[in-house]
């Protein structure tokens, strides 16, 4: 037996970071999620699988018409006419509530209710599949506690749409635990609505594949879906890569750097290594310019011209094939803050109440719902759909402090160190 297990597929969902730079990839951009799918269903049809499973966010929300969910009963039956079934709880952003418009499913797909979980089975496979749909975008309760427990003699796979017990930048929708999921005998749990890829654990298998096409900045790295093999008893599994733009982080250390010439040369040779491992992808770059060195005169003279000279070392190392979605500058002087920190001074002072704000986890949550709630809703929409915006998320705000403390605290001090 074989199948895929796919979560998160967000149909239609925008891409974040890249629109609104002049010649961008735009139409790449926009089409990524479905190109994504249509690799997952190509997937589906090359390996041959007997059935493939979606864990929640099939759907980025409500359809502004018809066509997204036309796109995906085309694929669909695609699938339906190799004989490969689908099995598809939905989440917080598909859920029953949220989708007002619906069209006939291809009779291949089986879509589980939303008020009690329901057992599905197939006896040719000796297969029994278990889930559950979200009806609100906010479900709270245990949803797995209620599941039933394993049929025997069958492969029993559960599929839940759950933060589990809790996963950093997620809602915790769903939360359950291990020992909860391990209770119900059944052999391999497809959970959905983490967007980065976890083997949780393999006894049971409790596997999250992540999102088959990150949408931002903080969805980094190879994206994809879990193709899993069940033959005589043993499991295995194998991350298959689907996406289509990768978004990747690249940090240019500037330690030893004389001159911006040779931080653009050594930007360069960074790009042509994530050329080389995307395997000719499109990448969404964010360059982190951090460490301690005389080049940061120049870069905090001109940031937005250093800017653009790093997206045009991008576009000419790869042809056009890698973007810049923002450079991130946390450039030091030669100066020893640490030294700074201790002084009885207004500058050892604020670097001390900067520091303890990053610490301080209850203070920045405090901070990003209340305080700054006013400036959130004054702000344009397109600055609040920005991830590396949001100020409503305590790790966004620590971000915005190290870029605070580096620049304030280089100014403060001047380039020798003297307050």
């Amino acid at each position: 037996m074989r199948f895929l297990h796919c979560a998160d597929i967000h149909l239609d969902s925008p891409l974040r970071g890249l629109e609104r730079y002049e010649g961008a990839p735009v139409e790449e951009v926009r089409g990524a999620t479905r190109r994504a799918f249509e690799n997952m269903v190509q997937c589906a049809l090359r390996e041959r699988v007997d059935f493939v499973v979606i864990a929640g966010d099939l759907y980025d929300g409500d359809w502004p018409d018809f066509n997204t969910g036309l796109f995906f009963a085309k694929g669909m039956a695609q699938l339906g006419e190799s004989g490969i079934a689908v099995y598809v709880v939905r989440g917080n952003h598909d859920a029953a509530n949220k989708l007002t418009r619906s069209l006939p499913l291809p009779k291949n797909v089986y879509l589980f209710p939303d008020k009690d979980p329901k057992t599905l089975t197939d006896d040719n496979l000796g297969l029994a599949v278990h889930g559950q749909s979200f009806t609100t975008a906010a479900v709270l309760d245990d949803l797995a506690v209620d599941y039933p427990k394993a049929v025997p003699g069958c492969f029993n796979l559960g599929v839940l749409h759950t933060s589990l017990n809790g996963r950093p930048s997620h809602d915790n929708y769903a939360p359950t635990t291990e020992s909860i999921l391990k209770s119900k005998g059944y052999d391999y749990w497809a959970l959905g609505h983490v967007h980065a890829r976890e083997i949780v654990s393999k006894d049971p298998w409790v596997v999250y594949p992540g999102n088959p096409q990150g949408r931002h900045i903080r969805e980094q790295g190879a994206k994809g879906c879990e193709l899993v093999t069940v033959e005589e008893g043993s499991i295995a599994t194998e991350a298959i890569e689907l996406d289509v733009l990768r978004w990747t982080e690249l940090v240019v250390d500037v330690a030893g750097l004389p001159d911006l010439d040779a931080l653009l040369d050594r930007a360069a040779a960074g790009v042509r290594t994530e050329l080389a491992h995307a395997d000719g992808r499109i990448l969404g770059l964010r360059f982190r310019l951090q460490g301690v060195g005389p080049v940061h005169r120049a870069v905090s003279a001109q940031p937005d011209v250093v800017a653009e000279q790093l997206r045009a070392v991008a576009l000419e190392v790869s042809g056009g094939n890698a973007w810049l979605e923002k450079v991130d500058i946390r450039v030091r002087p030669v100066v020893d803050f640490d030294q700074l920190a201790i002084g009885d001074d207004p500058v050892g002072l604020l670097v001390r109440e900067l520091r303890s704000l990053a610490r301080n986890q209850d203070v920045l949550a405090s901070l990003a719902t209340e305080a700054l709630k006013e400036l959130r809703q004054k702000l344009p929409a397109e600055l609040v759909q920005d991830e590396a915006l949001r100020l409503d998320a305590p790790e966004v705000l620590q971000d915005l402090l190290g870029e605070a403390e580096a620049e304030l605290l280089a100014r403060l001090a001047g380039e020798n160190g003297a307050p």
